[in-house]
């Protein structure tokens, strides 16, 4: 696997490996989306594990120059999971502060993903 592949591998390793996760507990991933109050939870779930594998398969092999777009999608749901999923300004402490970390942890993963859209855009 040459270097730059391999280092795609790494920068999308929470996606991929959170969508194979699901492949096998589904169910998990339902009560996930359930219990963050989203409507329409098997359809989401099962959105969600093909946007986390194939975003991820996208930024990996980046055939036909795709994996900018990969970077792109796995940004934008990753942004997304802040408000749904760790609205730490809804939370008391010490909760809040946790949520905030994790939220800023999500900010830093965007950052590596549009970075890599970039330099892939250009590629």
């Amino acid at each position: 696997m040459p270097m730059e592949m391999m280092l795609r591998a790494v920068l999308t390793v929470l996606f991929w490996s959170a969508g194979i996760f699901g492949l096998f507990h589904y169910s998990a991933v339902v009560e996930e989306v359930r219990a963050v109050g989203l409507p329409f939870e098997r359809v989401l779930a099962a959105a969600t594990i093909f946007l986390q594998l194939g975003g991820s398969l996208m930024v990996i092999a980046n055939v036909g120059n795709s994996g900018w777009l990969g970077a792109v999608a796995l940004a934008l749901f990753t942004l997304l999971t802040i408000p749904f999923g760790h609205a730490f300004w809804s939370f008391p402490e010490p909760r809040r502060t946790a949520e905030l970390h994790i939220a800023l942890e999500h900010l830093t993963v965007v950052g590596g993903l549009l970075l890599a859209a970039w330099y892939l855009k250009r590629a």
